[in-house]
Order: structure tokens, then C-alpha cells, then sequence
């Protein structure tokens, strides 16, 4: 499986911002698919998963602002970042089990 990020972009403080990643291969085997992201100079950090069935767990530094989705039948996740914040400034990346995409850079000025 490979994966493919985009989306990613420029925005100010309270702006919004749709990730998507796509699969080369089927992720509907895969039950755990989520976004991560690195901040200049930390640490890769979780972000969000959502399972087969739907149920979706979340940072605590993004919850209620940020959704998951998954669509198995076109093979994508979706990252729906909404009132984004100077800190979310960070590459995301799309990942499943072992398999990791390439990162999209995600910049919000204040």
C-alpha cells in the first residue's frame, strides 16, 4: 500500500483546512488508519485514528476542531481540520499499520 497526501496549505488563525490521503492499494483490511504530524524541531505526534467501525479517537490538542473520516470504497482518509491555531503549524502524514505517506506541510500564521 502506498499513500498520498495532499491538501495541505497556508492558512490564518481560525482558518480551515481538508487533508485527504490516498491509497494505492485497499485500506479496507486495514482496521486502524490515522493522521500524525511533526512540528519543526519535535517529535511526530498522533493526531487522530479511525477504526473499520467508525470509532475515531483524537488528541486531546485537537479535539472537537479536527475529524477523521475514511471512504474504504475510494481507499482515502480525510482530515477535516477546522479553527486551526499558530501550533498545529506541523507535516502531516497519513498512515496505515506499517505503511506511511509522504506528509503534507500544514502552515497557520497568526
Amino acid at each position: 500500500v502506498q499513500l498520498q497526501a495532499s491538501g495541505g496549505g497556508s492558512v490564518q488563525a481560525g482558518g480551515s483546512l481538508r487533508l485527504s490521503c490516498a491509497a494505492s492499494g485497499s485500506i479496507f483490511r486495514i482496521n486502524v488508519v490515522g493522521w500524525y504530524r511533526q512540528a519543526p524541531g519535535k517529535e511526530r505526534e498522533f493526531v487522530a485514528t479511525v477504526t473499520n467501525g467508525g470509532t475515531t479517537v483524537y488528541a486531546d490538542s485537537v479535539k472537537g476542531r479536527f475529524t477523521i473520516s475514511r471512504d474504504n470504497a475510494k481507499n482515502t482518509v480525510t482530515l477535516q481540520m477546522n479553527s486551526l491555531k499558530p501550533e498545529d503549524t506541523a507535516v502531516y502524514y497519513c498512515n496505515a499499520r506499517a505503511f506511511w505517506g509522504q506528509g503534507t506541510l500544514v502552515t497557520v500564521s497568526s
